[in-house]
Parts: C-alpha cells; sequence; structure tokens
C-alpha cells in the first residue's frame, strides 16, 4: 500500500535518435519526497499512544494488532521515523550479541569502555528555593575528566572532588543495549486517526503543477 502511494518520476535517460529532439524515459518511484510528522504532534496523547515492543515483533504484525491488518506496517514506520527494520527496531538478543562482537570484536563487546557519565551533583545551598545542580547528570565526558578533579562553590566555599566519585564507566554492551532498548518504545497512531493520516499522506505526495507535471503522480526530471 505504501509503494502505490508513492509518485512517480521520469528520468530523461537517453536520446532516441538523431537529432535528438525526443528521449527515451524511465519511470521509478521518487523516493526523495519524505514526509515527515512534527515532533511537537507525539506531545499530545489524543492521537498516539506509547507502546513497548516485545522481542521478534515486527512491523506487520503490530500493524494486524492494532489496526486488523498487515498493510499498515508503512504507517507505523513513518510515525516513528523507521527507515532501517534492522538496526530501527530493537533487535532479538542473539542479533544483538552477534553485531555487538561482529562491530567492536567479543572482548571489547562486553568489558570494554564506550564512555563516562556524570551523576547529578547537588551544590548544597538553593536559590529561589530551588536546589542549585553543580554537575548535571548524564553528562558524557572523557577519561580526563574520570582521572582528574571537578571544583564547585557549595554555597560557602569550594569543594574538589574526584571524577572518578561523580561519573560512571558505561561499556560498549551497557551503551548498545539502552539503544536497542530505546527502540522498543514507539508511539502507535489511534486507530481513529488512521484513515485521516492515510488519506492526508496520499494527497500530500500528489504533485503539483508546474513545468515538469504530467499528472497529480507523475512528472519529468531530466538528468
Amino acid at each position: 500500500m505504501y509503494f502505490n502511494n508513492i509518485p512517480n518520476i521520469q528520468y530523461d535517460q537517453k536520446p532516441i535518435r538523431y537529432p535528438f529532439s525526443e528521449s527515451d524515459y524511465v519511470t521509478a518511484k521518487n523516493f526523495f519526497r519524505r514526509f515527515k510528522i512534527n515532533d511537537d504532534v507525539f506531545s499530545d496523547v489524543v492521537y498516539f499512544k506509547k507502546y513497548t515492543i516485545k522481542d521478534r515483533e515486527r512491523l506487520d504484525a503490530l500493524s494486524l494488532k492494532f489496526y486488523g491488518s498487515v498493510d499498515y506496517d508503512w504507517v507505523l514506520a513513518l510515525t516513528n521515523n523507521i527507515i532501517n527494520p534492522l538496526f530501527d527496531m530493537p533487535l532479538s538478543e542473539y542479533t544483538f550479541r552477534k553485531i555487538g562482537e561482529d562491530q567492536y570484536g567479543e572482548q571489547e563487546f562486553y568489558s570494554g569502555i564506550h564512555h563516562y557519565e556524570t551523576h547529578e551533583v547537588k551544590a548544597g545551598y538553593k536559590i529561589d528555593g530551588i536546589d542549585v545542580i553543580a554537575l548535571e547528570g548524564g553528562l558524557v565526558v572523557d577519561q580526563d575528566f574520570y582521572d582528574g578533579t571537578f571544583t564547585y562553590w557549595n554555597g560557602n566555599q569550594y569543594e574538589t572532588e574526584n571524577g572518578n566519585a561523580l561519573c560512571k564507566v558505561v561499556t560498549n554492551l551497557e551503551y548498545e543495549q539502552s539503544k536497542n532498548e530505546k527502540n522498543r518504545e514507539i508511539f502507535i497512531l489511534k486507530e481513529r486517526y488512521l484513515e485521516p493520516f492515510v488519506n492526508d499522506f496520499i494527497s500530500n505526495n500528489y504533485y503539483k503543477r508546474s513545468n515538469s507535471y504530467i499528472s497529480k503522480k507523475l512528472k519529468t526530471s531530466g538528468i
């Protein structure tokens, strides 16, 4: 269904005969047209609900589960910006470890350090009733920070602490696991908004009249 709604484009491939007043054309799907959803929409629970993908669940199975048909897997892909299901969907445990070991090497994948990540450090005093944060949590820092020291004002004097007490080591395994788990959280367009979404997608893929216009689903493009 998705491919049927992608408009076509005619590429000027080569001239047919001298004096080259005519050309031979190749018709292909115009995949350069992208349908982008405004990120602000996802903050409105009226349209979407969150879902956690289980192991080995595919988009066609989710389409059947929520929309009663496998034909709307492309809606799930578009609404979650899934371009390559192999990497944008959660990997099975076997595939996850196989790819990780191939990418990093077996030993480096399980024990190698990917980066260091800070803990939140409160300065110890407040401004307008709000705690002053000396160091934000979740910041990615390098080994120099981890091996060094960090100095901050506690409201009365400066304090200095070792970097390794203020951040944690994140291994390659932990980093890749975190990415894989994030891929489990997707947005499901509520069923009552499915038909308007599909109709909007179709109409947005119609060409507007121009010099290259042939029909609402076909235009030319010279090479």
